[in-house]
């Protein structure tokens, strides 16, 4: 019998990988060990500046909403049940999404954050372009 040793050839699952001594494999520190912790400055600079357009979103629904109302009282007529919903979700839903996305990206990169802020703004866009067309094609649905 001959002991004949062969080196083992690396698989492409071993790609992150080194090898200790002992030629087990050793897996990587964990991407968010390996790089920094994002500063909180930067956290609260981006959440904040992006945060004042959905701030304009809520302040945009509320405005809409007393707009609504004085134009209807000064017809005689008030909102129903699902027009004070509606105005009030428009004005809550930007504040929702940005608290999810915050929630999503505050642990990533700074540039991730941007990005997932960014990206709930686009849904807020999209969700009162759907208000300000449902009032305005619907609005004696939600009149009382």
């Amino acid at each position: 019998m001959s002991d004949d040793v062969t080196a083992a050839t690396p698989s492409p699952d071993d790609a992150g990988r080194s090898r200790e001594a002992s030629g087990r494999a050793v897996l990587p520190d964990a991407p968010a060990a390996r790089r920094g912790k994002t500063p909180t400055w930067l956290v609260a600079a981006i959440a904040g500046i992006v945060g004042l357009f959905y701030a304009y979103a809520v302040w945009n629904a509320i405005g809409n909403l007393v707009a609504t109302l004085q134009v209807f009282a000064g017809a005689g007529l008030t909102l129903n049940a699902f027009g004070w919903f509606i105005w009030i979700f428009a004005a809550l839903f930007p504040l929702i999404v940005w608290g999810a996305a915050f929630a999503i990206g505050y642990r990533r990169a700074p540039h991730e954050l941007l990005l997932v802020m960014l990206t709930g703004l686009a849904l807020v866009a999209v969700f009162w372009l759907n208000v300000v067309a449902y009032t305005t094609l619907n609005s004696a649905s939600f009149l009382g």
